[in-house]
């Protein structure tokens, strides 16, 4: 069995992106799976294939393969050599050892807590190879379990059942990771995700660098989640504020405060929009904002209404900085491309009447790996800027 593609289906793979929608699919198996994919000169790669799902084709070899499933391991075993020797030094550290596409594992996400590693596999053709996964995860690692956290709404699009299961070894509930100076916990069963956002862990640790020995004062840490970038802050200023929607959020942020025993952070349950026009009119100044909004742009056609949003906080918190102040602000939005983010931002300076010096123009950590030619693997954006007027 194998799958033929149609002209457009052809040249996405000949152009090196990995996925074929089910559109441009003119023949495939009626059953999820590893198969050879065709075209009408040949034989063009292996890919996983689920005719359930939009994407239909994700591609994780190109060209010939004597045995395709050994090659799928393979490519696993490349992303753990990516990853090993921060893995090895860090035995309390977050990694993420798989990064789906940008690793060639495509829908297979795999992050690492303190040596408990917890995955989520949004392809129909992983679902009967996760023993065979686990025991080679943790084969490799040495790790302490091994999780599905496959609760996410993505595996109905993909027709697979919603779950959690231990995989293997003895799973706990929480671990309790370092980053920096900070030890924060994360919840393996129930946290967002896969417990954490690890793709922002090193621009936290900039950040920090950063706001070092600057006799900051007031930091804004707003849509704060677990609270990681307040506490990278918390040192260094005198006075911390997080700022979250969730009660849940703030909690486990309050939590990881009391870890480090910080006192000069505080926790507020609000509306991130309408908490900074509040602040704005009643005339607060602050060294340091941090803006990480969850993605505000689900679908392109979200696009429009999310720069618009994008644009009133970055807007609004702009208008909150003093004079040598720090705007640290993201979008994991990658419906939302690069250069439109630093559009919105300079709209944003431009009518604050602020002139910002961009510090760094950073993205998702080393261990989330992008493909040139796959844009989707390339999602976070982080500008660091600094208010010179």
């Amino acid at each position: 069995m194998k799958v033929v593609l149609g002209k457009r289906g052809v040249k996405r793979l000949l152009d090196r992106h990995l996925w074929v929608w089910r559109g441009d699919v003119a023949a495939m198996p009626q059953k999820a799976g590893i198969y050879p994919v065709y075209g009408e000169r040949g034989l063009l790669a292996w890919a996983l294939v689920n005719p359930a799902s939009l994407i239909s084709v994700r591609v994780f070899h190109f060209g010939h393969s004597e045995d395709p499933l050994a090659q799928l391991w393979r490519n696993l075993e490349n992303a753990w050599e990516l990853r090993r020797r921060y893995y090895s030094a860090h035995p309390e550290g977050g990694v993420r050892l798989v990064h789906a596409e940008g690793d060639l594992l495509p829908g297979l996400v795999v992050d690492s807590y303190a040596r408990h590693l917890v995955l989520q596999a949004h392809a129909a053709a992983w679902e009967p190879l996760l023993p065979e996964l686990a025991r080679r995860l943790q084969d490799l690692s040495g790790a302490k379990s091994v999780i599905a956290r496959h609760d996410s709404p993505l595996r109905l699009k993909e027709g697979l059942p919603r779950y959690v299961r231990v995989l293997s070894g003895e799973a706990a509930e929480t671990a309790v990771l370092r980053e920096g100076e900070v030890r924060y916990r994360v919840a393996l069963l129930t946290g967002q995700k896969t417990g954490a956002f690890l793709d922002q862990r090193d621009n936290r640790l900039l950040l920090a660098k950063y706001a070092h020995g600057k006799n900051y004062q007031r930091a804004l840490d707003v849509f704060a989640y677990q609270g990681l970038f307040a506490l990278q802050l918390a040192s260094r200023l005198q006075e911390v504020e997080v700022v979250d929607s969730s009660a849940e959020a703030l909690r486990a942020a309050a939590d990881n405060a009391a870890l480090n025993n910080v006192e000069n952070v505080s926790f507020n349950q609000a509306n991130a929009f309408e908490l900074l026009r509040q602040r704005e009119r009643e005339g607060e100044k602050y060294d340091v904002i941090v803006l990480d909004p969850p993605a505000l742009a689900a679908r392109k056609s979200d696009r429009e209404r999310a720069a618009a949003a994008y644009k009133e906080i970055n807007l609004r918190a702009l208008k909150l900085l003093k004079r040598g102040g720090l705007l640290a602000s993201a979008s994991c939005s990658h419906h939302l491309p690069e250069e439109d983010f630093y559009r919105i931002l300079a709209a944003a300076a431009a009518d604050s009447h602020r002139l910002l010096r961009v510090l760094e123009r950073r993205g998702q950590g080393w261990d989330h790996p992008t493909l040139l030619t796959v844009p989707e693997t390339r999602y976070l954006k982080f500008a660091l800027l600094e208010v010179v007027e």
